[in-house]
């Protein structure tokens, strides 16, 4: 993969919260400490079911004048339909603004010139458009540029192997700033390349690697940092709870590394023989071979080695692979 891309992800929910009770509301409803955030910050945090299944990974950010929330396209109307549940609207006003709003990233070497300098092609001033200005920022952290309806929100993002930004505004400035970005010389990663930085960034995917029948920290949440097992309650917090004071989950999402491609669905066995997990996704990296995110059980520890069949083909194949962390 190249050392720099262009990744549009206007597919991802995006939405926005207002009001006195916004962070009360959205805190209530999802796994970290969303009250405790202050304007400029922002954190990953995921949505529950009662009994701590999955719903949806997002990303919280404060603006300032309110909450902007963002998650995968594939869990968006699960997020949307446990607010419209859950949220009193008079209480905390949200809006749904997916439709009418678009998101580039820009990832890799050069990341933050390069967005600097698109940004003051558009004319924006609201901030110093240096490339110091962005690359100071933490994970997660946010920024406006511009004003009113042609503002932009400029986040720094985690979610790729490369660092790099995600920017979020209407639909026509991310074209335009896109179309800067590309005269430029950046271009699009595609959807292979995508799902290798991702994997290489450990971040798994819902409705890939998990799902509602999910438990957060199978799916290694907590090692992601977007559990806080401080805050006050919120759904699902006492599956949560429960497992990390007292006991265990019996499996966890894993990369596996191995000098061979890893077909999706394989099975993976430990240097027993026995059964220990299956393969969830799988990616080429330019720069790591070939990887994958599986579900394995929790006593392969990291660092061993593990088989990976694909049964139930013409030819059952074997490939050998070492397990690693996510995070």
């Amino acid at each position: 993969m190249s050392t720099r891309f262009l990744a549009r992800r206007d597919d991802r929910m995006r939405m926005t919260f207002s009001g006195a009770g916004a962070k009360a509301a959205v805190g209530g409803l999802v796994t970290n400490d969303v009250v405790a955030l202050t304007p400029g910050h922002g954190q990953r945090a995921a949505a529950l079911t009662v009994k701590g299944r999955v719903i949806a990974v997002v990303r919280v950010f404060d603006r300032g004048d309110d909450l902007l929330i963002d998650s995968e396209a594939r869990s968006g109307d699960g997020f949307v339909s446990m607010i419209k549940k859950f949220v009193n609207p008079r209480l905390a006003k949200y809006t749904v603004i997916t439709e009418h709003t678009g998101c580039v990233g820009v990832y890799g070497d050069g990341a933050a010139s390069a967005l600097a300098a698109a940004c003051a092609a558009s004319g924006d001033g609201a901030l110093p458009l240096d490339a110091s200005a962005f690359e100071s920022l933490g994970a997660h952290a946010v920024v406006t540029v511009g004003a009113s309806e042609s503002a932009l929100t400029i986040v720094r993002s985690t979610d790729f192997a490369l660092p790099g930004f995600d920017v979020i505004g209407t639909r026509e400035r991310i074209d335009a700033l896109e179309a800067t970005l590309v005269t430029a010389g950046w271009s699009r990663a595609d959807d292979a390349a995508l799902q290798a930085s991702r994997i290489e960034a450990g971040l798994p995917a819902w409705g890939v690697e998990m799902n509602d029948e999910t438990l957060a920290q199978e799916a290694a949440l907590d090692a992601l940092g977007a559990i806080s097992f401080s805050k006050g309650c919120y759904t699902g917090q006492e599956v949560v709870a429960r497992i990390h004071f007292r006991g265990h989950v019996n499996r966890l999402l894993r990369r596996l590394t191995s000098s061979t491609s890893l077909p999706v669905g394989a099975l993976v066995f430990d240097e027993a023989g026995a059964e220990v997990g299956d393969v969830r996704s799988t990616a080429m990296s330019a720069t790591r071979g070939a990887l994958a995110i599986a579900m394995v059980r929790r006593e392969v520890a990291v660092g061993s080695r593990v088989s990976v069949r694909a049964e139930g083909a013409a030819t059952e194949s074997t490939q050998s692979a070492v397990i690693e962390a996510l995070a």
